[in-house]
């Protein structure tokens, strides 16, 4: 890729008057705001629905977008809802934080008085939608449905008859729950109908959309549900072991993620061809992906089903070189960006350096531990992605009040921080100025914003994934401000 510069944010932390950042004025804004700004890529965290937690790593579905980022004001200008009937919903106090709660409760009333209104309207182009997404779309929907029936429980304390899918009970649910079925499905066909004209705008800007693909698949997911022969379960389903990485950097006891563990060697005989798709279903949502967690893909840490931590896991080896093939074989030219971070052994440096892809450099990380130089500008390759800070790091600034002193001396001595440029900005600079193909940073560290804006905490079950812009934020002189960094250290996409 050229020499070029992009920002990491959430479509969640958008602005917007209903609560959530949506794919509606505010994004095509904002689009239109990286442009300005100089900046080629616009980053995003997984578009998929999500549940308890609201983590976009924890989703109901790969293949499915969040209805919860459909823009309420674009069903408004397509008659399938009314400015009043937006305003009578309480959508949360905080401007910068989503309230996941209200926008829960608010949002599925408005959702089906929509379906309610269109889906006879748009009965043509919805048939067309799920024969385009047929692999997918009808267990998506069931699920949904089942889901609603059973108080938003997971899939795994459901009757045991259609928790194993057994066919009579498959059927009968069938067509009990036809009209959520419906239901479901049509709020898929307004997701990606919005998602395609916000990515026509982008292309028109030159700006690039970079999706972010989690490794693991939730268990409490369609995708475990309607396809158990993915996964490493039992004779109930149940997950014989879980994903997670052990005791590091961000947590002693190591993060457990709970997700379930491909049958790698069954999938190996399929061709990965269930990957293969899922992949294909990125590439026609995005311009470049990062792969999560990459060296799951060379060893994984298999933690069994129950436990409370992720101490007592084991290295398990990955699919390795011939996932690698397949992709290749499959998606030549599309370029894939490998979460390359965490305890990396060398299994995992021979993998990176057989795919070719390019890894992440992430600034904290190389003044928190000053051995890891991996992660000083002076010893980064020209093919890595230079990050401030990910989403699961604090924000710039949060780390320069917070993180250790000895860290934040390094830095400022390294990167000459002063209160004349600002430290953040220096540390952008540090960023910009090094010789990796692309630099990405978090709209938050642009905006110098403390740790209250950080996004997530590894290891925490509350009070992440919350973070929103304030309007106007996103300002001409930001942009402008932004723009010259950009030139200056030759970024211009």
């Amino acid at each position: 890729m050229p020499r070029s510069a992009g920002i990491l944010l959430p479509v969640t932390s958008l602005p917007s008057r209903c609560g959530i950042g949506t794919l509606g004025r505010e994004a095509f804004a904002f689009a239109e705001f990286l442009h300005a700004a100089g900046q080629r890529y616009w980053q995003v965290l997984p578009l998929g629905p999500t549940g308890y937690g609201d983590s976009p790593y924890q989703s109901f579905s790969s293949f499915a977008g969040n209805p919860y980022l459909i823009d309420l004001d674009l069903l408004i200008a397509d008659g399938l809802l009314t400015q009043e009937e937006t305003d009578e919903v309480f959508w949360g106090r905080d401007p910068r934080l989503v309230d996941y709660g209200a926008v829960y409760e608010g949002r599925f009333p408005l959702l089906r008085r929509a379906y309610e209104r269109g889906c006879r309207r748009d009965e043509g182009r919805v048939a067309a939608f799920m024969h385009e997404n047929e692999d997918w779309l009808p267990d998506y929907a069931l699920f949904m449905a089942l889901k609603a029936r059973f108080g938003m429980r997971p899939w795994i304390e459901w009757p045991r008859e259609i928790r194993l899918r057994a066919p009579e009970a498959t059927a009968q649910y069938k067509s009990a729950l036809a009209g959520d079925i419906s239901f479901y499905i049509y709020l898929q066909y307004l997701f990606f109908a919005q998602w395609a004209a916000l990515r026509a705008h982008c292309e028109t800007l030159g700006v690039r959309l970079i999706g972010d693909l989690p490794i693991y698949v939730a268990l409490d997911s369609a995708d475990v549900w309607s396809r158990p022969e993915n996964y490493l379960l039992d004779g109930e389903n149940l997950p014989v072991c879980v994903a997670g990485v052990p005791p590091d950097y961000f947590c002693d006891d190591g993060q457990l993620w709970g997700n379930p563990i491909y049958d790698w060697a069954r999938m190996r005989q399929t061709g990965f061809a269930w990957w293969m798709r899922r992949i294909g279903a990125a590439a026609s949502l995005y311009d470049m992906l990062r792969i999560d967690h990459f060296r799951g893909l060379s060893s994984y840490w298999a933690v069994p089903y129950g436990e409370t931590t992720a101490r007592r896991g084991e290295w398990e080896e990955g699919p390795g070189r011939p996932f690698i093939d397949a992709l290749k074989q499959n998606f030549p030219d599309f370029p894939i960006i490998a979460e390359d971070l965490g305890d990396l052994s060398d299994d995992v440096f021979e993998l990176m350096a057989y795919a070719g892809y390019p890894g992440m450099r992430v600034l904290q990380f190389g003044f928190d531990a000053p051995s890891e130089c991996a992660h000083q500008p002076h010893a980064y390759p020209v093919r890595c992605v230079s990050y401030t800070g990910t989403h699961d790091n604090d924000t710039t600034l949060g780390w320069l009040h917070n993180g250790d002193p000895e860290a934040v001396g390094f830095a400022a001595e390294y990167l000459g921080l002063n209160a004349a440029e600002g430290p953040v900005n220096g540390m952008l600079r540090g960023g910009m100025a090094s010789a990796a193909e692309l630099f990405v940073a978090p709209m938050q560290d642009y905006l110098g914003l403390d740790s209250s804006a950080r996004m997530n905490t590894p290891s925490t079950k509350s009070g992440n994934w919350r973070f929103r812009l304030l309007p106007g934020e996103a300002s001409p002189a930001l942009a402008r401000r932004i723009a010259r960094m950009t030139r200056i250290y030759g970024r211009k996409g």
